[in-house]
């Protein structure tokens, strides 16, 4: 019985066999690979991943879905099949704390908690390769100044070598999306480009920092600082948070971090 795509888990069947070949050239997959697939859906990629030699585990949301890929690799002794939901999953229990590599077709409806979710085993992940959205990948790899400067540039940056690789056109899926798509390489940093003290700071300053974007840093940030304290970093007060660079977020979670509690 053909499967069909459900909205409510945000499905889009891959079916583009050059685009297949080339996600599956930029993983370069290969014998002693640990590889987990998120959303493996019909298999496009879940196929040449297997026949790489790498030992594969795919997260799948859709029990149907699951049902039809566990009759699939019935037989199939290098891939294991796990159903859950990927924004709930620890997915260092099902790697066995390994270092592993992360592949999957993300739905875009989630695609940035998931993101946020995933970047937790930075230090076990060895590199992702993910299609997402084409404004999320943007979005990603902005610098400062761009509109498309936010939250998620940051905190992403501030984990990841963010590499956008190339775009995939909404004719490559079933059903096609009403948007473009890109492909992404995120290849996590051994340590952050800066000092932040602690990570909860980072997020604490950057999401108050972001949630009001068109204010200026002395309103969205009067929370957590004074004027004087933005101040004291080298930071204008008057500026707005898509204007500071990664070393000034970290400079103010520094201060976050001496002066909170």
């Amino acid at each position: 019985m053909k499967h069909r795509a459900r909205k409510r888990f945000g499905q889009n069947f891959l079916h583009d066999q050059k685009v297949i070949d080339r996600i599956i050239a930029s993983i370069a997959p290969r014998p002693g690979d640990l590889l987990l697939e998120i959303g493996p859906g019909q298999a496009a990629l879940t196929e040449p991943l297997i026949a790489s030699g790498a030992e594969l585990h795919v997260l799948e949301i859709d029990r149907d879905l699951v049902a039809q890929l566990e009759k699939k690799f019935a037989h199939t002794d290098n891939i294991t099949i796990h159903s859950g939901d990927a924004l709930q999953v620890d997915f260092s229990e099902i790697t066995g704390n390994r270092p592993f590599r992360l592949i999957g077709n993300l739905p875009y409806n989630i695609s940035t908690p998931l993101i946020f979710h995933l970047l937790r085993w930075h230090s076990l992940v060895i590199d992702m390769h993910f299609m997402l959205q084409k404004e999320v990948v943007k979005r990603m790899a902005s610098d400062p100044g761009s509109k498309t400067y936010g939250r998620l540039s940051v905190m992403t940056q501030f984990r990841c070598t963010v590499t956008p690789l190339f775009d995939v056109q909404p004719e490559s899926f079933t059903p096609a999306p009403r948007v473009s798509s890109s492909i992404v390489r995120l290849q996590p940093l051994q340590s952050p480009p800066f000092e932040v003290g602690s990570d909860r700071n980072l997020e604490k300053v950057v999401t108050a920092a972001f949630s009001q974007r068109r204010k200026t840093l002395r309103n969205s940030l009067g929370k957590l600082f004074s004027a004087a304290q933005i101040v004291a970093t080298g930071i204008d007060p008057g500026q707005r948070a898509e204007q500071l660079s990664l070393s000034q977020f970290a400079a103010l979670a520094r201060t976050l971090d001496y002066d909170a509690d």
